[in-house]
Parts: structure tokens; C-alpha cells; sequence
């Protein structure tokens, strides 16, 4: 729905509501007109300012539930949920152009989604191989995403009377952390200086999100975030690479050991980088990233508020209004985060020297992304049952500010309160483009070109079309290659890069 077109229909109401002749129909008398009322040779000039007084409450609680009606009408547009479902249905099918081309055009015309509709670019720029504009996209939303965290007080008022989408996006705890994440591997598939400061800042991000409300807080459900392994990964396999920071190089992988006790390769990098070897003479390593499967999202569901939710409500109300909770609570339109059903769940590398492997995963976005979530949820939904306190206490108070006992201007009240309620939607603005994984294969080669095939699989059985690419091997140098497999097929280009000198 067209914007102008909403506002051309909510001026014609204005227009008409505005028009003392059509107030006529407020009074208890539906065939005497409001001027003779206002006139009468029976009225007192005390009893005139009353009736002023009754049509005008009556005026602005129509008036109300007309801006309310509009509101609804424009919050059953399309949703950020719907225009992702375009973008990641074009980029899913390899067609990145277009994907772009509307991501561009939904930065330009919504301003509250700007921020995270780039971090959906990024992943499109990566894709396209461009990894120095992503890294200067995500660079932009992660400085944004932390001034954010310090919200606008008058922003939050806000929320409280409408609903969370009225707030800039500041990013859920995962999102921040994969920024990091992702800035690490835009910067590897470019130059790689700044790589392993990128890097750490993966560990150290993730630390401040959980230290932010005190380590020793029993309440604070971020204690139970799996510490994200990939950023020391990297971190590990860039000083390795050095020849000389082999100790550096130890404690970053025996982190990921600890994070990520699946991923079994960590054992055996933590035994070689041990010996001080990099490689054999002759070879060099070749580190394989893949981007697998589609990433999780954000939908709408109504949800029974939980006795979490509603005691973190209570503590909210007592701190922050005069209502209280009532004895029950309806459903409320919340968030959730969902996972991708995904058929693809690796990739299987072979190359022209026998060598082969299968990628495997070393940061599993989709379960991080509903595991982090999970445990801040309950302030999601007591979020959402402060509005709908402080909504119901709003019209109440109005009523009894107003001394209202005419029944019409009481019901125009009610309805503009079920309106107002109704127009509420669930803040869905979620990273749309991330993969489920984010996997790694590392294999040691002799220097020199090499051919390198990629093959989409589920349990291990090659699904779908394969990819391949040339590569250079240097002697005792890291060569990293990354590829994006939303689905069985390779999205965008296959991007290799040396890392840093």
C-alpha cells in the first residue's frame, strides 16, 4: 500500500470528523442539529460549554479511532518478514543482482530497516565478490548497532504507547557478534590486515553482552551464551601463519577446543601448531570457508504470556508506571526466531592431487541464533505486556480524566483502544541473509595451481550442482577460499585471497 495513498484517506477523515454540521450525529438527539443545541434559548451559557466540551471528547475519540483504523490498515502491509521473503527467494536462487536491486530500494524507502537491511547487503556484496564494500557495510551497521545500545528515552516512551518497530534497530546479541564474525572473513577474502584485530573482536564483543548487566547476576540470561568459537579460530590460523607466533596461535585454538567441543579438528591444529609447524616443506594450507544453508529468520506468532514474562512485567509496571498487571493477560503478538529446514548440511572438497574433505561446522548460526534468543525471550514478551498494560490504563485514565459517561463518546473510546491494541505488530527486522553455518576444511597441499571442486551434500552424499575454481598454493603460506551454498548450488563467486603479508 502506497503511502500517499494511506495519507489522502486519513486527510479525507480528518476533513470530514472536523466539520461542526457532521458532529450533529454525536448528540443523543440523532435529528437535532449540534447549533441548536448550542443556541437554545434553554441552554445557559454554562450548559453551551458543556456541550462544547461533550462533542469535543466525542470529536477526538472518533478523531482517534479513525488515525488508529489507518495505523491498521497500514501495519497489514507488507511487513519487513515479507519484503525478506523476496530478497532471500532471489538470492537463494542465484540471482544476486536482483537481490540487491531490492535490498537497495527497501534501504531508500524504509529508514527503521535501514540498518539491518545493510547487513543483508553485506552478505549479497560478499556473495558478488566485493568483500571490501562488505567489510565497509558491516563496518557502518556494527558503529550503529553500538550507539544504539544506548536507547533514546523518548524513543522508548515511544515503543511503550506503539510497539517496537517504531525503534531503530539496534540488532539482537547474535547478530552483533556475527558482524564481527563476518567482518573478519570480509577483510580475510580482501587483504587481511585487519583480519585478526577483526578477529577478536569477536570474543570480546560476545564478553561485553554478557558482562553488560554483572557477571554475578543470577537473572542474567545472557550467562548462558556459548561462547562463539570461529573469531579464534581465525585469530589462530592467521598468527600460525606467521612462522613465529605459534604460542598465540595455541591459545586462540585451544578456545576453540573449549567453545566448540564438536568441531574435532581443533584437536589435531592444537597438537601441530605444538611442534611449531606449519606445514611440510614444499606445501601450503588451503582453508576452505563455507557459507551453508539458508540462516534463520524472525515471525509472528501469539503467544500466552509465561509466569517469567509476567514477572519481569511486574518488576517494570512497580518500577516505571502506576498500572498493574491484571488478573490475566490475552495472547500477545510476539517475535520468534526460526530455523531454516535445510537439506544441505556440508560441502565435499576434492582437489586435482586426491587430496579431500568435507567441511565441517564451526559456528552454528541457526542454533546460536534461537539458543541466544531463547534466553532473552521472556523480556521480549514482558516488553510486549507492559504496552498492552500501559495501553488499556491509557484509554481508562482518559475516561476518567475526562468524567466521560456518555455511552457513545465510552464505546468510541473503547473501540480506539482494541484498535490500538490491534495495530500492534511484532518486530520481525532480523539479519535475513545469514547462513545456517559457517564451516571450515583445512588441507595441506604442494605449492603450485590447483584445482579445487566443491560439491553441495547431505550425510555426506554429493547433492545438487558442483563448483570449481583454480587456485595457487604458495610454500609455507595460507590460501583461503570461501563460497556461499544457501541451497545445492553455489550463490556469487567463489572468492580466494592470500590473507595478510
Amino acid at each position: 500500500m502506497e503511502g500517499t495513498k494511506r495519507t489522502g484517506i486519513l486527510a479525507n477523515h480528518i476533513r470530514l470528523f472536523s466539520c461542526v454540521p457532521c458532529l450533529s450525529w454525536f448528540n443523543s438527539d440523532p435529528c437535532r442539529p449540534l447549533s441548536e443545541a448550542l443556541h437554545s434559548s434553554a441552554s445557559s451559557s454554562s450548559d453551551r460549554s458543556k456541550v462544547v466540551a461533550l462533542h469535543a471528547i466525542r470529536f477526538k475519540s472518533i478523531l482517534l479511532m479513525v488515525v488508529l483504523a489507518e495505523a491498521l490498515l497500514a501495519s497489514g502491509c507488507a511487513t519487513h518478514g515479507d519484503k525478506l521473503e523476496s530478497i532471500r527467494s532471489a538470492f537463494n536462487a542465484g540471482r544476486v543482482e536482483q537481490a540487491e536491486s531490492i535490498v537497495q530500494r527497501e534501504i531508500a524507502a524504509r529508514k527503521s530497516e535501514a540498518d539491518v537491511l545493510k547487513l543483508d547487503r553485506a552478505i549479497i556484496q560478499l556473495a558478488d565478490g566485493r568483500p571490501a564494500d562488505a567489510e565497509r557495510t558491516l563496518r557502518e551497521v556494527r558503529d550503529r548497532f553500538d550507539y544504539l545500545e544506548q536507547k533514546d528515552a523518548g524513543e522508548s516512551v515511544l515503543a511503550t504507547l506503539t510497539d517496537d518497530t517504531k525503534l531503530a534497530y539496534a540488532g539482537e546479541d547474535y547478530e552483533k557478534i556475527l558482524i564481527r564474525c563476518f567482518l573478519a572473513l570480509s577483510n580475510l577474502m580482501a587483504d587481511g590486515q585487519d583480519a585478526s584485530a577483526y578477529a577478536l573482536q569477536v570474543g570480546d564483543k560476545q564478553r561485553q553482552i554478557i558482562n553488560a548487566e554483572g557477571d554475578s547476576s543470577k537473572d542474567n540470561p545472557r550467562l548462558a551464551y556459548k561462547r562463539v568459537a570461529l573469531g579464534a579460530y581465525l585469530h589462530g590460523a592467521i598468527q600460525e601463519a606467521t612462522h613465529t607466533n605459534y604460542d598465540e596461535a595455541a591459545r586462540a585454538i585451544q578456545l576453540v577446543a573449549n567453545w566448540e567441543p564438536s568441531f574435532k579438528d581443533a584437536g589435531d591444529d592444537l597438537k601441530r601448531v605444538s611442534t611449531g609447524r606449519h606445514s611440510e616443506p614444499g606445501n601450503g594450507v588451503l582453508y576452505v570457508f563455507t557459507l551453508v544453508g539458508r540462516g534463520p529468520y524472525k515471525v509472528e506468532r501469539a503467544e500466552t504470556p509465561t509466569s517469567t514474562a509476567l514477572l519481569i512485567a511486574d518488576r517494570i509496571l512497580t518500577a516505571t508506571s502506576k498500572y498493574s498487571l491484571p488478573p490475566t493477560i490475552a495472547p500477545i503478538k510476539v517475535p520468534v526466531v526460526v530455523r531454516s529446514d535445510n537439506r544441505i548440511d556440508s560441502i565435499l572438497v576434492e582437489t586435482d592431487t586426491g587430496a579431500a574433505g568435507v567441511t565441517k561446522t564451526i559456528t552454528d548460526v541457526g542454533q546460536l541464533a534461537v539458543d541466544q534468543y531463547d534466553a532473552i525471550f521472556p523480556e521480549v514478551m514482558a516488553r510486549a505486556v507492559v504496552r498492552r498494560v500501559v495501553k488499556k490504563g491509557a484509554i481508562y485514565a482518559t475516561k476518567d480524566a475526562a468524567n466521560i459517561n456518555d455511552p457513545l463518546a465510552s464505546f468510541a473510546l473503547d473501540a480506539a483502544g482494541v484498535l490500538w491494541e490491534a495495530s500492534e505488530s511484532a518486530d520481525t527486522r532480523c539479519w535475513g541473509l545469514l547462513p545456517d553455518r559457517i564451516q571450515v576444511l583445512r588441507l595441506e597441499l604442494p605449492a603450485g595451481e590447483h584445482v579445487v571442486k566443491l560439491k553441495p551434500a547431505s550425510r555426506n552424499a554429493p547433492i545438487g550442482t558442483a563448483a570449481s575454481h583454480t587456485i595457487g598454493i604458495e610454500d609455507g603460506r595460507n590460501t583461503y577460499l570461501m563460497a556461499n551454498f544457501p541451497e545445492d548450488r553455489l550463490v556469487g563467486q567463489i572468492l580466494v585471497s592470500n590473507g595478510p603479508m
